[in-house]
């Protein structure tokens, strides 16, 4: 009967811990999803209000073209104006701006605009003056044209910067989604081989990738040797390692502070740290990080099983896992083998 009472009770204990340890993967997976809904949404809305904006000024620029045609310009004045707006965007691109600021640099324009009878001022001015225009490149155009074909040219000018302006966002935007997706991809390395040759720093960084949304008020500081050999390693499991180490990283600092990421060889091991200056773990505590279920944080913010587990993945990489902690400055190394002669 003892024997029995003992099986039963221990049946229930690895099932507790299973079902623990599944919500612990739920909780983790529902603050990746978020964070990475937090992600898409930024470049998503940046490209949606673009080609929004796009729609319109495709029409603006449109109606541009058909008075530009009117104007009956000669050849001549067609090279001219194509010479001018060359020269200012290969300008914009290779100068810094000056130290001008924005709002003085519009004034300037506006009375330039208006003492040559341009009414729509409004209409131009901004663009003009983030684009760097100065009054003398206005003195050159004005050699070329005059009172209403200069304020067309002008017009159709503005609406042209404006609607490349908003075709770079879109692709700003996509550029970031594919970004994102590629991180994710790797971070969970779908479509390929449990046991992959990891490269430490890159396995960071898109760890930080799947944190950026947290990362807006920390400064990240990366110390990695030229010299890293790749590990061999589950890949996805050891980013469940960086991703729980970071975390409570961010959880001490209340996402506010320095993290410092450092990777190094020493023997047959590559080490890696993760220093944060948050207010450090209590001495009395120290020990007991890293039991199962214990935790410090409120009632539903954690279980308590992201160190254990962080433990766990590492011990099964045949490496160490150690803390060091005082007020101010905490660091998390991870100790893994090179080539591990046997994982699981």
């Amino acid at each position: 009967m003892a024997q029995r009472c003992v099986n039963v009770l221990l049946d229930r204990v690895r099932e507790m811990t299973r079902l623990e340890q599944q919500t612990e993967k739920l909780n983790a997976l529902g603050k990746l999803a978020g964070n990475l809904a937090h992600e898409l949404n930024n470049p998503a809305s940046a490209a949606q209000r673009a080609a929004s904006g796009l729609m319109e000024e495709l029409r603006t620029y449109g109606h541009q073209k058909f008075l530009l045609g009117a104007l009956s310009l000669t050849e001549e004045n067609l090279a001219g104006i194509r010479a001018w707006r060359i020269r200012l965007e290969e300008r914009a691109r290779s100068e810094p701006a000056d130290t001008i600021t924005q709002s003085e640099r519009e004034d300037q324009l506006q009375r330039w605009l208006r003492a040559h009878g341009v009414d729509q001022v409004w209409q131009v001015v901004p663009d003009l003056a983030e684009l760097g225009v100065t009054d003398p490149d206005l003195d050159e155009l004005a050699a070329i044209l005059c009172g209403q074909h200069l304020e067309i040219v002008l017009s159709q000018f503005a609406s042209s910067v404006r609607t490349e302006r908003m075709a770079q966002a879109m692709l700003d935007s996509a550029t970031r989604i594919f970004d994102l997706i590629a991180a994710v991809k790797d971070y969970s390395w779908m479509d390929q081989a449990p046991i992959q040759e990891v490269d430490i720093p890159q396995s960071l960084e898109t760890t930080l990738a799947m944190l950026q949304s947290r990362l807006e008020h920390v400064t990240v500081e990366r110390r990695f040797a030229s010299d890293l050999p790749r590990i061999s390693a589950y890949a996805s499991e050891l980013n469940q390692v960086w991703m729980a180490l970071l975390e409570n990283a961010l959880d001490a600092m209340n996402d506010r502070g320095h993290i410092i990421l450092s990777s190094h060889c020493a023997g047959e091991y590559v080490i890696t740290e993760i220093w944060d200056d948050g207010p450090g773990i209590p001495e009395a505590i120290q020990a007991r990080i890293f039991e199962p279920f214990f935790t410090t944080k409120a009632p539903g913010r954690g279980l308590g099983l992201g160190l254990d587990t962080a433990q766990r993945i590492v011990r099964q990489h045949r490496g160490y896992l150690n803390v060091e902690s005082k007020p101010g400055a905490t660091c998390f190394q991870v100790r893994l083998p090179i080539e591990p002669l046997q994982m699981y």
